[in-house]
């Protein structure tokens, strides 16, 4: 299902709901623009946020539920976390949703 501009509609209505819908949406924003250009484990994202790592570990979680990021290594420590092939694939939506949601 793609609009008329070619993205992907779900994919749209998905990232509003989780960043523009939901609490924490900022949080988990600032993850999908740092997974954007490189991978990072649970650790590294919690030194460069500056968040607690409870709260990180759970925002992945919420991303990695809808699809929005995947992960290597399985669930341990050390597990390095990239933007699913989708996300990436339709990364100007979220560029566009983070344009409205970063000027609040």
């Amino acid at each position: 299902m793609s609009g008329s501009n070619g993205l992907d509609i779900h994919m749209q209505r998905l990232l509003w709901f989780l960043i523009g819908g939901m609490k924490g949406g900022l949080n988990r924003a600032r993850i999908i623009k740092m997974l954007h250009d490189r991978p990072y484990n649970a650790n590294q994202l919690t030194k460069k946020l500056g968040l607690d790592y409870t709260t990180v570990r759970h925002h992945l979680k919420v991303l990695e539920d809808n699809n929005i990021i995947s992960l290597s290594g399985g669930k341990s420590y050390g597990t390095m976390y990239f933007l699913s092939i989708s996300t990436e694939k339709n990364y100007d939506i979220f560029k566009e949703i983070w344009d409205q949601i970063s000027k609040k």
